[in-house]
């Protein structure tokens, strides 16, 4: 079992290029836009961000994060329908690609690999 694991992760990190791995605000944007389970815009994105971490981002920072995943084909985006609560200007929705998918995968699994074993560790820190 062990064996089949180790050369599905090689497969993993082969396909992704050399050097990389996600940043962190890269890694909280894909997870935010798989939570969030569809097509969805950077303010939803911003506010799932602000409730589960805590953290304030500003809506500048997820909409370049987003275009820089878009540029690395993690995530598509399309323009979704006018609504009247925009004044009938439609949003610009964003959804996690399968290679953004293999990316949490790889970034989960290197994140994983570098903190085996540092429980005790950190204790005496």
């Amino acid at each position: 079992m062990a064996l089949d694991v180790s050369f599905y992760w090689f497969y993993i990190v082969e396909e992704m290029k050399r050097g990389e791995l996600l940043g962190s605000l890269e890694h909280i944007i894909l997870l935010a836009l798989v939570r969030l389970d569809g097509d969805t815009h950077g303010m939803i994105v911003r506010r799932e961000i602000e409730e589960r971490t805590g953290r304030n981002i500003s809506i500048g920072a997820v909409y370049a994060t987003l275009e820089r995943l878009e540029a690395k084909r993690y995530i598509s985006s399309f323009i979704g329908e006018p609504t009247p609560q925009r004044g009938g200007r439609a949003k610009r929705l964003f959804r996690v690609d399968a290679a953004g998918k293999r990316a949490l995968e790889v970034s989960e699994q290197t994140i994983r690999s570098m903190t085996a074993g540092l429980k005790d560790r950190w204790r005496t820190i």
